[in-house]
């Protein structure tokens, strides 16, 4: 038992394209947000801490004593800029704070004197001053982020400001200054969230405009491989009329051309199959029908030439045993022997001549001639036979009609319709032949009084030993192959023959070439 297949389901490679673009676009997006809720924070305190130290190497690297001032100083220059009043820091050190938000303060050991930048520098005093001290509770819970033997870098909470910093203190020239740093902590939470609501947006609409790009895209680069499917299925069915005709400017054209070039040889071989198919039905069939010729044809002969043997072989039996010493019965016996003997030999030279012009070993002799003349030669030697069956024969051609074809077999057709004509009278028991002049040829025709033929055996009449009547056939000594001469003949000329019932009669006629 054959189990059916099931079709396999698949997804259009547009589909599948246009969904691989578009997953990796929404994957890219949960990344980023991924990333910034997890790491942004992290990066930024750790951008921020790199600020901070590299802000201390180059306060270590000032001349303190130079820029360091006292709280006199500082009163004196209190609402001026904020900084320090000699203005000795350095311009790229103010850039650098001013940019990066950065808050410092530096005092001597004694909290004498000291220089700062930013704003709030008696809370950066006071803190560095606990800080130094271990007085300080905000310093102490903060979170350290990187520590040394001269600096700590820390990330706190600043309660009286209210605000997350990261701070770098420590001391320089072996305790002599101590010194902080500090920049604010913008809301890095809110920053994320913000960041992420803008990547939303944004990732949303040039989603929308990548789906739309994507489909338009994939529209064009998969339609000329939907058109290769296509093609194929219609080849799978035989249909080679449909041709690749789309243009992808690459390796696909080169598909599709194979795919046209494939159709056409394709087309061209099964049409040679089917030719070499039909050409082997028809040996096959001709195989068929000659084997059951041969098969028809032997029982016909044997049929036909068992009654002649039987009583031919009856009547010598009775000669030789002399069951009848009279000798007009001996003569009777051998009247029936001679023309039984006759009738076996008149089937076998009929035999002989059909054979011969089936099998194309008698070759026809075209020459011209009267048909006339032919016509009156037949009636003439035919004359007895027309007198016994009391026959009268109507030709009321007298001029010459001249044909090409071979006279003797044209004769012969002539003396077969003519015989056939006679053998079959009834009625007024009369025979017309006409002939019948067109264009460029003679129909000639045989017309003798009597029943028609019943109309399903006029298909069979040209076929070899078929009978209608077979009692009557065998009345006047027919075997049923003189009609088969005549259509072998008249085939081998290349013209036509036919047979037409009438209410009084048959007519059979043929045709012949004038010129």
């Amino acid at each position: 038992m054959k189990l059916s297949r099931k079709p396999r389901k698949y997804h259009s490679m547009r589909f599948q394209i246009s969904l691989l673009f578009v997953g990796m676009l929404l994957l890219s997006m949960v990344s980023i947000m991924a990333v910034n809720i997890l790491f942004l924070e992290k990066y930024y305190i750790l951008q921020k801490q790199e600020v901070l130290l590299e802000a201390m190497e180059t306060l270590a690297s000032l001349d303190l004593d130079s820029i360091l001032q006292t709280d006199d100083v500082a009163d004196e220059t209190e609402g001026e800029k904020p900084g320090n009043i000699q203005a000795d820091i350095p311009t790229e050190l103010e850039q650098t704070s001013s940019k990066n938000n950065l808050s410092w303060v530096i005092i001597d050991a004694t909290n004498t004197r000291w220089a700062y930048w930013g704003e709030n520098e008696r809370v950066l005093r006071s803190k560095l001053f606990g800080y130094a001290f271990g007085v300080d509770s905000d310093g102490q819970g903060g979170q350290t982020l990187e520590q040394s033997d001269t600096y700590v870098v820390q990330q706190i909470h600043d309660e009286f400001a209210g605000m997350d910093y990261v701070e770098c203190w420590g001391i320089f020239n072996d305790g002599e200054y101590y010194f902080i740093i500090r920049t604010p902590l913008a809301s890095i939470q809110e920053s994320v969230s913000i960041s992420n609501k803008f990547y939303l947006f944004v990732g949303t609409a040039i989603l929308a405009l990548s789906v739309i790009i994507v489909m338009w895209m994939t529209r064009k680069l998969t339609r000329p491989i939907s058109e290769l499917v296509t093609l194929s299925q219609k080849m799978s069915d035989l249909n080679f009329e449909a041709k690749y005709q789309s243009h992808a400017g690459n390796e696909v054209d080169v598909l599709g051309d194979n795919f046209n070039r494939m159709s056409e040889q394709l087309e061209q071989t099964v049409s040679e199959l089917k030719m070499a198919n039909n050409e082997l039905q028809k040996d096959i069939e001709n195989k068929i029908k000659i084997d059951e010729m041969r098969k028809e044809f032997l029982n016909n002969v044997a049929h036909e030439l068992k009654t002649p043997i039987a009583l031919v072989q009856g009547y010598a039996e009775g000669l030789k045993e002399n069951i009848s010493e009279d000798p007009e019965s001996r003569e009777f016996y051998c009247d029936v022997i001679m023309d039984e003997a006759g009738k076996m030999n008149k089937l076998v030279r009929n035999l002989l001549t059909l054979n011969q012009l089936e099998s194309g070993g008698d070759a026809m002799v075209m020459e011209r001639f009267d048909i006339t003349t032919v016509i009156r030669g037949v009636l003439d030697s035919m004359a007895i036979l027309i007198e016994q069956k009391e026959a009268r024969v109507i030709f009321e051609q007298k001029e010459p009609v001249y044909v090409w074809a071979d006279e003797f077999k044209i004769e012969e057709v002539v003396t077969n319709y003519t015989s056939n004509a006679l053998n079959h009278l009834e009625g007024a028991r009369e025979i017309e032949i006409k002939v019948l002049e067109k264009e460029d040829r003679v129909c000639i025709t045989v017309f003798n009084t009597g029943q028609p033929i019943p109309e399903e055996d006029l298909p069979n009449l040209w076929n070899k030993f078929y009978k209608v009547d077979k009692a009557r056939t065998r009345e006047y000594g027919g075997s049923g192959i003189g009609l088969s001469i005549v259509k072998a003949i008249i085939e081998g000329l290349n013209q036509e023959y036919g047979v037409q019932n009438y209410d009084n009669g048959v007519e059979f006629w043929f045709t012949l070439d004038r010129k």
